[in-house]
């Protein structure tokens, strides 16, 4: 497999991310209404990867945006992850943990201090593949904290 940064609104994130939208409406009844502008992916204060197979398909996506304490419940120093998605013929074969070592390096790097993500409780595989990293709940933030079925997560990125 090769992970390369994309733009969030190169053709191929757009298919990844047509393709998520329709694994939400297929798990919650809709899709994320989260507003997302590509420019929030560009480094240094985000970074958006693609993960190619070997016949040069889009097969996985994750991306990371620079966060501030706001009153949507973010702090200062967040890096919030943002669509990671692995088509489900590409789903076992450790894409998801590979972006998202490779988003948390590149956080790291920009100086972010912690890693946040909302997912919801229809997406199990997501939240054990989050857990299994590290990362721990947290109080819910963003567009969705006043959803039941939202759950947050959150890693440091520096030692305490």
């Amino acid at each position: 497999m090769d992970i390369r940064p994309i733009r969030y609104d190169h053709p191929d994130a757009v298919k990844l991310n047509d393709e998520v939208q329709a694994e939400y409406v297929e798990r919650y009844g809709e899709g994320d209404l989260t507003v997302m502008d590509p420019a929030h992916f560009d480094p240094p204060h985000g970074l958006y990867l693609l993960a190619y197979d070997a016949q040069g398909r889009p097969v996985a996506s994750g991306g990371w945006r620079s966060r501030e304490r706001d009153e949507e419940g973010y702090s200062d120093g967040d890096a919030e992850i943002k669509r990671m998605f692995v088509v489900r013929e590409a789903r076992g074969q450790g894409l998801a943990r590979r972006i998202l070592a490779a988003l948390e390096d590149s956080a790291r790097a920009a100086g972010r201090v912690r890693m946040v993500l909302e997912t919801g409780t229809e997406q199990p595989e997501a939240m054990a593949l989050y857990t299994s990293s590290g990362y721990v709940p947290t109080p819910k933030f963003g567009l969705y904290r006043f959803e039941e079925a939202s759950r947050c997560y959150a890693k440091p990125l520096r030692d305490a």
